[in-house]
């Protein structure tokens, strides 16, 4: 990943939760299932932001927040013009983070391995 500047860090953190803050009490989309923003990137320009969000669920309710997270975008950026004092608020770009999943995956091998040379050790 790449090294990101403190004010870019800075500005993504007033995103994330501002944006966090709007998903769990001003936006009332049915699609946009129970979403957790991760991270918020910047660009060095302020242009674009990339929030990346993780939801739980089937892929058709990934897929259906990820139509609800675009489709209040535009509310979200007005939202923010607002509540945060930038000259310009960047434009928003919604990524599903794996992270978590791949982190659940590596658990589940490291406990079925953990399984395995429990049985193999074991006397007969």
């Amino acid at each position: 990943m790449k090294e990101r500047s403190q004010r870019c860090q800075r500005i993504g953190d007033q995103l994330r939760g501002e944006i966090s803050s709007m998903l769990l009490r001003d936006i009332k989309d049915p699609r946009i299932g129970f979403v957790t923003v991760m991270d918020v990137e910047v660009s060095p320009d302020l242009g674009q932001a990339t929030v990346y969000y993780t939801v739980y669920g089937s892929d058709q309710e990934k897929a259906d927040s990820l139509s609800g997270l675009k489709s209040t975008a535009s509310f979200m950026r007005r939202e923010l013009g607002r509540r945060l004092h930038l000259k310009r608020i960047p434009v928003l770009h919604f990524r599903y983070d794996k992270t978590t999943e791949k982190g659940a995956h590596m658990d589940d091998l490291f406990v079925r391995i953990e399984k395995e040379e429990k049985d193999l050790n074991e006397p007969d």
